[in-house]
């Protein structure tokens, strides 16, 4: 296990560094009220008293309720500034444009709720000198468990090196409220989602693989397959150059 108190010791130390570097005010971030906001609010706080969350419910039911509740929890306890900004009619809004245009799959409309956030965070970033922090984890990008433009945009991210195992070791060492580790990781972008039926593999699976080197065969082909098709989420677009 990691020393938890040196790794919160660096990491607000990294955040600083960023803050002064881009000569920003402050820092924004989607406040989910799951395990990675949580912590990337403890440590952008830890380390900027200008961080604000934004709880963002899309549609969702559990966003309404669980999540926001969940969210308003660590802000809470930790002292982070929140604000709320209901995206279902703006989800709505486009949903009815791109009707008109084309046959819209389930994929799509759920990356809608991710991109829309994306849109908000950056448009209070803009308007007060804020970074965007990140809040994916090494678990899920490695499966490319993120929607590219939406949760995968950011300035930085202070626990992309983390699996989600590390997570909820670092949330327990900083005493985060028992909600947010106890729940089943969600996006919460449609009714009874889960990170890992969506997945159809655990995150416990997924981190011996990425931390022990431990998989069975099934597995190891699953997370392949996840891994590489998702490959474009984790580089840059391709451009041309007249040198190829």
């Amino acid at each position: 296990m990691k020393n938890y108190q040196i790794e919160f010791e660096k990491r607000v130390s990294f955040i600083k560094k960023i803050l002064k570097d881009s000569h920003s005010d402050g820092i924004v971030y989607g406040n989910s009220g799951g395990k990675d906001s949580a912590l990337v609010g403890i440590l952008c706080k830890a380390a900027c008293e200008n961080t604000v969350g934004l709880i963002m419910p899309c549609m969702s039911k559990r966003n309404f309720e669980q999540d926001m509740n969940d969210g308003n929890t660590v802000a809470k306890q930790f002292k982070i500034e929140t604000r709320t900004i209901d995206l279902t009619d703006a989800k709505k809004t486009m949903m009815s444009l791109l009707k008109g245009i084309t046959n819209l799959g389930d994929m799509a409309v759920s990356n809608i709720s991710p991109r829309l956030r994306m849109i908000s965070l950056y448009a209070v970033a803009a308007s007060e000198n804020r970074l965007v922090a990140g809040t994916g984890n090494r678990s899920e990008a490695y499966m490319g468990y993120f929607t590219k433009w939406g949760d995968g945009a950011h300035d930085f991210n202070p626990i992309a090196d983390l699996t989600v195992r590390e997570i909820y070791e670092f949330l327990g060492y900083l005493n985060a409220p028992s909600v947010i580790i106890t729940k089943a990781p969600s996006a919460g972008l449609f009714e009874g989602q889960t990170d890992e039926s969506e997945m159809g593999i655990t995150y416990a699976e997924i981190d011996s693989f990425l931390l022990d080197g431990k998989v069975t065969a099934e597995n190891k082909a699953l997370i392949d397959r996840f891994h590489t098709r998702s490959e474009h989420k984790r580089k840059l677009p391709v451009a041309y150059s007249n040198e190829e």
